[in-house]
């Protein structure tokens, strides 16, 4: 018995001692915390993303206040965000809300796997292995390692093979980009129009892309040879357009015998 009061005065002891010193410390080693950050901070959204490029939303908060990050930094966050940090700084800027696009059209439907696969299921896993499951090694993989990767609960792998975006979610934090080993998740703004390429396959052997995958590129250069404005060329293999002179008339997207082209305005819908 004497040694369990012995024991619980100790600790009574030992804690209150304990306390004083943290709190001693705790005032000598006191850093005083700039409030702008803090407002700053309380306006972000505290999902800790990394799309502005800093581990976290409070080392954000602290590059926006200290000049070293743009007022635009947190793209997650989009126009309201960006508002909000506008009306602490004091200053005046446009956000730009963007979103993801998958560049591949590969479905299960219209691209076969090379072979049963039974290793690791995520997309890296399987590009390093076995160099892609399709028979397009530039098309999407599948496993969806974008879909574990977004916070936003914005994509997920559909029944056809291939991640879609919940545009009503999306935030642009570009987390999927990162993650695609296949490097075929973008991010464009989303108000962005005019024709954009959804395929990624750089073969420049036109049999090889049809037999490969039938919503493939194949490189005819139809879109270039009708574009009235001079807007769109091949480059790469991959029909790349100059957004600053398409007008989205749509006549490239007509012409393409595979499907490949589309107006950015009618991908970018809200599901």
């Amino acid at each position: 018995m004497h040694i369990i009061i012995a024991t619980f005065i100790v600790s009574a002891v030992l804690a209150l001692v304990l306390g004083f010193l943290l709190g001693f410390f705790k005032k000598i080693f006191h850093v005083e915390t700039d409030p702008t950050v803090e407002m700053i901070l309380n306006a972000l959204p505290g999902s800790n993303c990394g799309a502005c490029g800093y581990p976290g939303c409070a080392a954000c908060a602290e590059a926006i206040a200290g000049g070293l990050a743009p007022v635009t930094a947190c793209t997650s966050g989009g126009a309201d965000v960006t508002k909000a940090v506008c009306a602490i700084m004091g200053v005046e800027a446009e956000a730009d809300t963007r979103v993801a696009v998958l560049l591949c059209q590969g479905t299960t439907e219209k691209t076969m796997n090379k072979a049963d696969y039974i290793g690791v299921k995520t997309c890296r896993a399987v590009k390093i292995s076995v160099n892609g499951l399709k028979l397009c090694d530039y098309g999407c993989i599948g496993m969806g390692d974008c879909e574990a990767v977004c916070k936003f609960d914005a994509i997920h792998i559909g029944k056809d093979g291939l991640p879609h975006v919940d545009y009503s979610k999306c935030t642009g934090c570009n987390a999927c980009v990162k993650e695609c080993p296949q490097k075929i998740l973008t991010t464009v703004s989303n108000v962005q129009k005019g024709a954009i390429a959804l395929c990624s396959n750089r073969n420049p052997r036109k049999a090889q892309v049809i037999k490969d995958c039938k919503a493939g590129c194949i490189k005819c250069g139809k879109c270039e040879k009708v574009c009235p404005v001079k807007a769109i060329r091949i480059v790469n293999g991959i029909p790349l357009v100059d957004y600053s002179l398409c007008n989205s008339c749509n006549d490239c997207v007509k012409q393409c015998p595979t499907k490949v082209l589309a107006l950015t305005e009618t991908v970018i819908q809200p599901v």
